[in-house]
Parts: structure tokens; sequence; C-alpha cells
């Protein structure tokens, strides 16, 4: 099978190819696992994390992705469902224990035997792969194959983010930082709370006339002072001073999410300006994203139905992955990327 391989980490550059194309020996599915063929596989900034070392493989060579709609074509021993010709999609969780406490209260995402997607296992840019049969989400029909790889991970690691705001209708929301999951977040936050504003801050400016397109009441660029104080921000980027300034816009008890698996350390020094006053005063909160549960996943398939969630994409070729990931490191990037693989 076709597949797009990481062989050693290195920082992502316009001159670089971090990925290589190969062929390797199809997949086999075990006891409990599902083979799948993979039709798309979106593209995710963790990849660059991945591939920059900041949440390196365990073993390489690997096959990242982890935004994966594909068709269950063989099933491991025990598997009784998904079925063969079932359309599913595959998010960053790749497995977990199942019996733990963690895992006992829908809290997989927390397990310490939790498994990534194109990260501990191999993972979408490629022709096939296999994954446990319980992390194999059956995909509503309404969803097609492009829309639906990046509310597999962009989608559900929002949602989870939303969902730890603790919003009512009404609050105001921040979202700092404006890329493949604060689309999705802005859209779903408007579906559910109708009656709140929400605020975006982003560096670039193509990207906060996206936002006002969205229903965005208000974008700014990182630094600029919102009209009113924010009872909840998002935080979607890679850095250190968005953190800072988010929660200099917080209101008394307002809460800021933290939704990255890593954060780059270009600007640590950053956090040398934390100030208690300034910035953790009067009770604010800091609540931090581990991966996605299972759960996440489920739910944000059928409030993307019901919401009619749009992501907006732009398509590219496995071979162009590297393609991808460059845009992607670049900061210019409207929406999600997607990686076509299969028809």
């Amino acid at each position: 099978m076709r597949a797009m391989i990481l062989e050693k980490l290195g920082k992502v550059t316009p001159d670089s190819k971090p990925l290589r194309p190969t062929e390797l020996p199809d997949p086999v599915p075990g006891p409990g696992q599902v083979l799948i063929r993979v039709l798309t596989c979106g593209v995710c900034h963790t990849e660059l994390d991945e591939i920059e070392g900041r949440a390196a493989p365990p073993v390489l060579p690997v096959v990242p992705g982890h935004q994966v709609v594909g068709e269950i074509i063989g099933l491991g021993d025990g598997v009784t469902a998904p079925a063969v010709g079932q359309r599913v999609g595959v998010g960053w969780i790749a497995s977990a224990c199942g019996a733990c406490d963690r895992c006992l209260a829908g809290q997989d995402n927390l397990c310490d035997r939790f498994q990534a997607t194109g990260k501990d296992i191999n993972g979408g840019y490629a022709q096939q792969m296999v994954i446990d049969a319980r992390y194999a989400h059956l995909l509503p029909a309404a969803l097609d194959d492009v829309h639906a790889a990046p509310l597999l991970c962009a989608g559900a690691i929002g949602w989870r983010s939303l969902r730890l705001c603790g919003l009512t209708d009404g609050q105001r929301l921040g979202l700092t930082g404006f890329g493949g999951s604060g689309h999705l977040v802005l859209q779903l936050a408007r579906y559910l709370y109708p009656h709140s504003e929400v605020f975006v801050f982003a560096r670039n400016k193509e990207a906060r006339g996206f936002a006002r397109s969205l229903g965005a009441t208000w974008a700014g660029d990182t630094g600029d002072e919102p009209p009113a104080l924010l009872d909840a921000i998002i935080d979607t980027t890679p850095a250190w001073m968005p953190v800072l300034r988010a929660l200099e816009c917080l209101v008394s008890g307002g809460r800021l999410v933290i939704n990255a698996i890593r954060k780059e350390d270009a600007d640590r020094s950053a956090l040398l300006e934390l100030d208690y006053v300034t910035h953790l005063w009067r009770e604010r909160e800091i609540k931090s994203v581990a991966n996605v549960a299972g759960r996440d996943i489920r739910e944000l398939l059928d409030l993307a139905v019901a919401a009619d969630l749009k992501p907006e994409t732009e398509v590219f070729d496995l071979e162009d992955a590297n393609r991808a990931l460059i845009q992607l490191r670049s900061g210019g990037s409207k929406g999600s990327q997607v990686l076509r693989v299969g028809t």
C-alpha cells in the first residue's frame, strides 16, 4: 500500500520534506481490531508537534494522521461491529484500557494506557490502517468524506474545549487563534448559545475576516483590546503569549481553556511576564485539554449534522502531504487541509 512515513524528527520549513512516500505491506487486523480502507485524512497541527519533536512518536518510522475517514474491509477475531462495508471515522484516540476508573467514567482520554493514532500506532496517511474496533466510529450519511475528516479531531477537541468552558447562553466567548478547530467552535457556539457573543483574536487579517463572515461579533489581533471582558476563552494557538493576553481579557471568575497538545518554546520567555494580579487574581481559572475522548467524537458527529456544521477545507493528494504540512506551518491556512487517499 502507498503511505507517507515519518522517519526522523526535524523542523518543518518551506524547503523541507518531513514525510517520505513509500510502499508498505498491507496491515492485518488483530483481535478486536478492524481493517480500514482510508478515503480521506485530515491534516492537524499535532502532526507538526510530532515531526518537530514536541510530541515525538515513541518509535520511528511511523505513519502519521488521526482524522481518518474510511471503509471497513476486514475484521479481526472477536469483532462483531462495525461491519464490513460500513463507513467509519477515526480520531486521535486509538485505544485505552477500557477497565480503569477513568475509562469507566467516560474519560478514556485520561487513561494511563491511552494510545494516539498516527503517533503510537500507524495512522491515516496511508491507503489502509488497523484500529481498535471500539474507536472506529460510524459516520452519519449526511457527512461526506472530505468534510467529515476535520470533525474527527479539530471538531471533536473543539467540542470538548467548548464543553469545558462551562458557558451558559448569553455569556461572552473568546477564541484565541482561528484555524481548523476555531472556525468549527465558532459555528458550534452560535448553534448552542444563540445569545452569546463570540470574540476572535487572530494574527492573520484574512482569518479575522473569515471569523466575521461566520458570525463573530468582533475580531482583532492577538494584542488588541476587545470591547468587553469575556466569560470564557478557548486558546488554540501553539504559543505562550496569547495565553497571557487571554487571561487579561477574562471577567472575574472567567475560565481559559487551553486546547493544545503542546506549546512551542520560541516565546517561553513570555511566561516570565505572568503577573498574579493582572492574569490570575479574582479567581480566574486555567483548564487544559488532554487528548480527546471517544464520546467527544460521537457527540460531535451528531452535533455536526444537527447544526449543519461546515468545515472549510482544502484538498490535497496523499503524495502532497508535505506541501499541506508546510502550508499549515506557515499559518496562512483557512480552515482545514484534507488528504484525499482513496475513492
